[in-house]
């Protein structure tokens, strides 16, 4: 059993990790500013220029099969390198990466949405979820009719990633209300252009959501993504593409967060001596480290069994519950250790408090997490002895 990394491994992380020291972590302070001034931390601009110099020293698309032109790195180095990037929480990511379910597309969609996206030319959005539907995906109302050789689309979608800033939406509808999830939902890929319309939710964190609209949107039939009525499929799969990936970038968050906290408690001076003397800082700081490692293998057991083809669904699911717990308790404890300015905006643990705090709702809530655990362990699915037997 071998818990090292091989020479490659290490060069890509070691390349990733200068590459956000240099690069990334020095636009700390103008992000906090822009983002006090309710502006977006990074302009799409500068998100593509930072993904330029990243792609001229070979780094594009970390999951992208190489056909496409990407690395095709692999779960467990893609997890690694989420974790570099989680230790700053400047919203960078490496740019060629399109949504996993756009390789299903037939030729002619591979051309028109999947190369873009990976190029960077378009911004795609995933969206099933609804004011209903939220956990339950099988309860979406949004319907789409046929009408002659087009589909007409009518709905709500909400708290879509990037909803306001792509430029087509893989949306799900209702195509047969009697079968519903088993074979009654399709996939459909909706350019902006053909009507729908999308409003930003304010939410308490930088994630900036939005509710989308389809009011009698016509899309032609080749644009369904797949086969009419099997959308429910490519909506789990895509929701179980990396479930891992989630808590690898809270890992790296954490990682920073308690080195701060360290640095804070062996310079911050009480009564005489450093705040590092008392036995509750001490304490806080031994509990997030041994939290910190075991998040670590969760993590990368997880991304291990996605390597190794097998079964990962419940290592996912007990990585991201974990991860969500963990981290929110971690960062509660080093603003805690920061005192007063922690709690200001002055400093980014109360901005990384509330960027944390969403990690245990979106993409699978704690409690849809443990009610998955607990079902494989009762049905048998999965053992507490684990992947050792």
């Amino acid at each position: 059993m071998d818990f090292g990394l091989d020479e490659e491994q290490r060069e890509i992380r070691e390349w990733v990790r200068t590459f956000v020291r240099r690069e990334v972590a020095p636009l700390e302070p103008e992000v906090l500013r822009r983002e006090r001034a309710g502006q977006p931390g990074l302009t799409r601009d500068e998100l593509k220029e930072l993904q330029d110099r990243a792609k001229a020293a070979g780094f594009f698309g970390l999951l992208t099969p190489q056909e496409y032109g990407g690395m095709e790195l692999g779960a467990v180095m893609t997890a690694l390198v989420e974790a570099e990037l989680g230790r700053t929480f400047v919203p960078f990511r490496f740019g060629g990466y399109a949504d996993n379910i756009l390789f299903h597309g037939n030729e002619e969609q591979k051309r028109r949405y999947l190369l873009p996206t990976i190029s960077g030319e378009r911004v795609s959005c995933f969206a099933i979820t609804e004011p209903g539907a939220g956990s339950d995906a099988k309860a979406i109302r949004t319907s789409a009719r046929r009408e002659g050789g087009d589909w007409v689309i009518n709905g709500e979608k909400t708290f879509i990633t990037q909803g306001n800033e792509a430029d087509f939406v893989m949306v799900f509808a209702v195509t047969d209300r009697e079968k519903g999830a088993d074979g009654g939902v399709t996939c459909f890929l909706v350019d902006r252009d053909m009507g729908w319309k999308s409003e930003p939710i304010q939410t308490m964190g930088q994630w900036g959501p939005a509710a989308l609209v389809f009011d009698e949107v016509r899309v032609p039939e080749e644009n369904v993504l797949g086969e009419v009525g099997r959308g429910f499929d490519l909506a789990m799969q895509w929701i179980g593409q990396g479930r891992y990936l989630l808590p690898a970038r809270a890992l790296g968050s954490c990682e920073r967060l308690v080195e701060m906290a360290v640095e804070q408690a062996n310079n911050r001076m009480t009564f005489g001596q450093p705040i590092a003397s008392y036995q509750a800082i001490q304490w806080m700081l031994a509990d997030s480290a041994v939290e910190i490692e075991a998040l670590r293998w969760l993590v990368l057991h997880a991304a291990w069994l996605v390597d190794q083809g097998a079964d990962s669904r419940h290592a996912q699911s007990m990585a991201k519950l974990y991860g969500g717990i963990k981290a929110n308790e971690i960062v509660d404890r080093v603003l805690q250790i920061h005192g007063g300015m922690g709690y200001t905006r002055e400093l980014p643990v109360e901005r990384w408090y509330r960027e944390l705090r969403l990690l245990r709702i979106y993409e699978g809530t704690d409690e849809i997490q443990r009610r998955t655990i607990a079902r494989n362990l009762l049905k048998g699915h999965a053992k507490v002895t684990g992947s050792l037997g």
